[in-house]
């Protein structure tokens, strides 16, 4: 699977969120990808809400429309307010910004591609727009796009917006250098309530470049006091991590193993022959892949198959689950990849295996949260992608856990370990209930065949 990539430029980028507000873009629709037709536009972004189209010429132009209301293709005539065409020229004047006649319609909303009458995007199913200034909306062709009525882009973003601060954080964190070290020692003198198990194991799952090999990478770093790179991460658009692996975090350069292990595997992804077996991630969780398994979507291990571990302890099995999702692309979680979420609680749940779910990126996300990481349970944004995440997912909202990777950083930050060492805290907590829950019988085998 590719990765769909904006063609703006932050300073088009910049242009564009003066003209809309406070808001996050979503991109939907590439054309160059998805292609220039009216058909592929509508399979993308109908039913989408408030949208943005960015069309592109050679001329230089970045050019096209807001709507508050959403494409159905209906066949009637659509009246919004808050429409508006816009043009950012190549020149770095501010952008125009054009709002509709008193009293007509935005957009027509039909079959064809976006009409907004003086502008017809995807003419004819090409890259190509039909110009009639005058119908609907006012605006000098040459200030618009320059004459050139031939696109070399064409991109939808729907629009969502930010919303302010809450007057009161959601929950309380402490951001304070004594809590960053509470944090740390409750994480390295952690015993779990087994005696046979001295670390709990923890295992993450998410969607491709969804930030868990930099979750691993974040927390060494972390507790290491200086930046590191052990697990491999990338933003490809398939799973840079393609085994299984277990990494032990040390206490500081030459420290002591924490009593954790955190466990990466394969991302997941929509198609069936893709990404991370459910098959194989039950065997994980029971304890039976090695460290370093290579993963195939299309053989899923046996117990016949090498990198198959017959003999496992209680140790070896996973204490607690971990999912890991991009807080940029909740809204973006198509219903596969829920299914596929939803399949994966159920053998989660049948095995008795607590879990949570990590909301990496939130800076990305919200401009207020890169601005100052303090924000995060403050920002309404960043609730709303809480909420949305533990209804879509059907997580308690108590489990669900903003953090911020490192990703650009050469210097580490307090309030980005806090948020961390919080998270490492839940999951030991989470792997206690796990081991409180077993069996008198359970917690007394060492060895475990099935």
């Amino acid at each position: 699977m590719s990765v769909v990539i904006s063609g703006l430029s932050e300073d088009q980028q910049k242009k564009l969120y003066s003209l809309l507000g406070h808001v996050r873009l979503h991109l939907l629709y590439k054309a160059s990808v998805h292609g220039f037709t009216a058909a592929a536009f509508h399979s993308h972004c109908d039913k989408q809400g408030a949208t943005v189209i960015v069309a592109y010429n050679a001329a230089g132009f970045v050019f096209g429309a807001y709507t508050s209301k959403d494409y159905t293709q209906c066949g009637e005539d659509i009246k919004d307010e808050t429409a508006f065409l816009y043009s950012i020229s190549a020149e770095g004047n501010k952008p125009l910004r054009v709002a509709g006649i008193s009293g007509q319609c935005a957009f027509t909303d039909g079959a064809t591609g976006p009409n907004y009458g003086a502008l017809l995007f995807l003419h004819e199913d090409g890259p190509a727009v039909q110009s009639k200034p005058g119908t609907g909306f006012h605006f000098q062709a040459a200030a618009m796009h320059g004459g050139d009525l031939a696109l070399t882009e064409f991109e939808v973003y729907r629009v969502e917006g930010l919303g302010d601060l809450l007057a009161k954080p959601w929950r309380n964190i402490q951001w304070t250098a004594e809590r960053k070290q509470q944090l740390m020692n409750s994480i390295l003198n952690y015993k779990s309530c087994i005696k046979t198990v001295n670390q709990a194991r923890v295992l993450l799952v998410g969607p491709v470049g969804a930030g868990k090999s930099s979750f691993f990478n974040s927390i060494n770093s972390a507790f290491r006091g200086n930046m590191t790179s052990q697990a491999i991460a990338g933003t490809a658009g398939t799973s840079v991590t393609t085994q299984f692996r277990t990494y032990t975090i040390k206490a500081g350069k030459g420290g002591g193993a924490l009593p954790l292990i955190l466990c990466d595997t394969m991302g997941l992804e929509e198609n069936a022959d893709t990404g991370l077996d459910i098959e194989d991630l039950v065997n994980i969780h029971k304890g039976h892949i090695k460290d370093r398994y290579q993963f195939s979507p299309s053989a899923p291990l046996l117990d016949s198959t090498p990198g198959y571990k017959r003999h496992v302890t209680l140790s070896d099995k996973i204490h607690c689950v971990v999912y890991v999702v991009d807080t940029c692309k909740v809204s973006l979680l198509t219903q596969k990849m829920l299914d596929k979420f939803a399949t994966i609680r159920k053998k989660t749940n049948q095995l008795g295996i607590p879990q949570i779910l990590l909301m990496t990126k939130v800076e990305e996300a919200c401009p207020l949260v890169a601005e100052d990481l303090k924000n995060v349970y403050r920002s309404v944004y960043i609730q709303r992608k809480a909420r949305q995440l533990s209804e879509s997912l059907g997580i308690p909202l108590t489990c669900v856990l903003p953090v911020k990777n490192y990703s650009e950083e050469l210097d580490l930050d307090q309030d980005t370990d806090i948020l961390l060492f919080t998270a490492v805290e839940q999951m030991l907590n989470y792997a206690d209930s796990f081991f409180e829950n077993l069996d008198t019988e359970d917690q007394e085998m060492s060895v475990i065949t099935s």
